[in-house]
């Protein structure tokens, strides 16, 4: 969706960089990102790079004119409301560059690329020197990694307070604020420094590990011109920053035999799919409702249903039905229209079984009934369990611990395969159970249905 201001203006941000022909960082990394802030992104081309999640095979610098014409023609009419720089190969380069964010003013955030994920070298070393002489004066945003700070500041970074010092020490070299930011530091949490008007501003996220972090530079450069277009503040920016590039990570895109590229799309997918989860839930549960059968079906505590948003991370990413079926003297009822966070007791379920399947975004809890079980086996569905009773005491003793566990057991007692269902005998307190996983929450009601209609439908 695009953001547009309270005059019904959309905002405009520029990427003044590099194209990837592998679609992973540069120009192709930066308008996904514009898109998933809803921006519109123009772009102003600088370089075609030849290059993979390996290597970096070429690059050819376009003509200085084209450069300016590009960023000409773009301000004249579309307009800049802010940009961005990434790969400026030359000195030539970025002369052109500065002079033209001299004469149009627009706010500038400098991702000063130095080297490619792969280690080839994406800025010449003389063009080091008219980088910091030329443009760092005018970034109203620097974004250096730590490597590429230490070129900046002149001395090693591996701490916290490394990261302090040099964003202050590169802040006197003239840009408005400095973000150092933390990803390539060996400590427990990823944290990012922004240095701004004599105040520091610390960012953090866990540390994720992932080989698909190609473009994580470009992205988190793009998201805070993004919202400096959005007249949002620098604080803010940095901090949406933050959170879109951890996501990208986390669901980064597991493509080539190298470094893959995140994926700043990542939350814009998800929230996009909140309404047809819904909705898929509400068809399944008017499944359930309209079959004679589904009665045989609801355990003592209740049946539910229940689905994922992808790369759904948390309880509040599933939806289930608040409340759960029940069972009346001849049918099973829903009273409640499903919802977000419904249901920490399946969500759990899911977002383990996503960690191993990612298509596995749905569940639903059923009777035990070792007939259901054996029927499900010839129907060539893989059955799979877990014993509460051999559950070791620290993880009974962690709250929600239980059905992590009972997860990797019922994987591992299925060879590695991930099942369709995942059944345990129950323990002292605790009802036994069957949950079935589907692709969607339709499927796991077609499912159990299916498997009814064969058990109890005679």
């Amino acid at each position: 969706m695009v953001w547009i201001d309270i005059y019904g203006k959309v905002p405009v941000a520029m990427t003044i960089a590099g194209s990837d022909s592998g679609g992973g960082a540069g120009i192709e990394a930066d308008l996904k990102t514009f898109a998933a802030l809803g921006v519109h992104g123009t772009v102003v081309l600088t370089a075609i790079t030849a290059q993979n999640t390996t290597a970096v095979t070429g690059v050819q610098d376009v003509e200085l004119e084209i450069i300016e014409k590009q960023i000409d023609a773009v301000f004249s009419d579309i307009g800049v409301d802010a940009a961005k720089t990434g790969m400026l190969h030359t000195s030539e380069i970025i002369r052109v560059v500065a002079k033209k964010v001299k004469e149009y003013g627009f706010p500038l955030v400098v991702d000063p690329v130095m080297i490619a994920k792969s280690g080839a070298p994406l800025l010449k070393q003389e063009a080091v020197k008219i980088l910091v002489e030329e443009l760092l004066p005018l970034a109203t945003v620097l974004t250096p990694n730590a490597r590429e700070a230490e070129v900046l500041c002149g001395f090693k970074i591996s701490s916290l307070e490394d990261q302090k010092k040099a964003a202050k020490k590169i802040a006197e070299l003239g840009p408005k604020a400095v973000v150092v930011k933390g990803g390539h530091l060996y400590t427990e949490k990823s944290v990012d420094v922004l240095y701004y008007e004599g105040e520091y501003y610390f960012y953090e996220a866990e540390r994720i590990e992932s080989r698909n972090t190609h473009g994580t530079g470009c992205s988190f450069s793009a998201a805070i011109a993004a919202e400096l277009a959005k007249e949002k503040s620098i604080v803010e920016a940095v901090s949406v920053a933050k959170k879109l590039i951890t996501a990208a990570i986390r669901y980064g895109v597991p493509v080539g035999r190298g470094h893959g590229p995140v994926n700043p799309l990542a939350l814009l997918y998800k929230d996009s799919e909140r309404y047809n989860v819904l909705k898929n839930v509400m068809e399944a549960v008017l499944l359930i409702e309209n079959s004679s059968l589904s009665v045989n079906l609801v355990p003592e505590v209740g049946m539910n249903i229940a689905m994922a948003l992808p790369y759904a991370d948390s309880i509040e990413d599933v939806a289930a039905v608040p409340g759960r079926l029940r069972k009346t003297v001849n049918r099973v009822t829903c009273l409640h229209a499903p919802d977000f966070g419904a249901s920490s007791h399946l969500a759990r379920y899911i977002l383990n079984i996503m960690k191993h399947d990612p298509r596995k975004r749905a569940a639903i809890n059923i009777r035990f009934d070792k007939k259901i079980l054996e029927v499900a086996e010839k129907e060539g569905l893989i059955v799979s369990y877990y014993d509460r009773r051999k559950e070791p005491p620290e993880v009974k003793a962690k709250e929600g611990a239980t059905i992590p566990w009972g997860v990797s057991e019922a994987i591992k007692n299925a060879e590695g395969k991930v099942p369709d269902i995942i059944y345990h005998e129950g323990d002292w307190g605790k009802e036994p159970m069957i949950v079935v996983f589907g692709e969607t929450a339709v499927d796991c009601a077609k499912k159990v249905l299916k498997l009814a209609e064969k058990v109890y439908g005679k």
